[in-house]
């Protein structure tokens, strides 16, 4: 299992695409109603610790069968996810039409933003999570830190507009924080 060390570190490097959205959000929204960003934050850390459960729960079931290549499932889905924040810190800014304070946008988002976490949930059943109840700690991390990070987020495309989202990467931070954490992961279970 990993520690808490480990499992925050995951809940940050997630937390990057909420971030991102929620400096966005605060770049393009006119008004600023803290209802409409405490509902999208809100939304954002729940998908983002729901996600990993639904994870957990698919390979879970399937654990015997891959228990000798878990240690390289865990690496893999980590470094491809890493690889591909990495590649999308680079890419060009799009210009965006959406509304942030619909919740229809909020819930596109949610899910957008989660998929990441889903791949974390497999990471977890490969790691020595082999009960629901071992999930609790994690899920509440990582949910928690997505809700802090979206409510930082929006404050600060708000305050500093879009010099932050330029400035700053936060998906290449989060990038290399997932393949740190999937070699980890890997060198703890060739060598270890």
């Amino acid at each position: 299992m990993m520690s808490l060390w480990e499992i925050l570190l995951i809940a940050v490097a997630l937390a990057m695409d909420c971030f991102t959205v929620s400096v966005v959000s605060g770049v393009i929204q006119k008004e600023s109603r803290w209802g409409n960003v405490l509902r999208m934050a809100f939304l954002l850390g729940l998908f983002q610790a729901l996600m990993p459960l639904l994870g957990w729960l698919a390979i879970h079931y399937f654990q015997a069968s891959v228990e000798a290549y878990d240690h390289w499932i865990a690496f893999g889905l980590l470094a491809v996810i890493g690889i591909k924040m990495v590649r999308d810190s680079f890419a060009p800014e799009e210009a965006s039409h959406l509304d942030p304070s619909r919740l229809r946008t909020q819930l596109l988002l949610a899910v957008a933003t989660s998929i990441d976490a889903l791949a974390v949930g497999i990471s977890l059943a490969c790691t020595g999570y082999g009960q629901a109840s071992q999930l609790v700690s994690p899920l509440v991390v990582i949910g928690l830190v997505s809700f802090v990070f979206s409510l930082a987020g929006y404050a600060l495309g708000r305050r500093f507009g879009e010099a932050v989202a330029r400035r700053w990467k936060p998906e290449l931070v989060g990038g290399i924080i997932l393949i740190g954490i999937g070699l980890k992961i890997l060198f703890e279970h060739l060598f270890g």
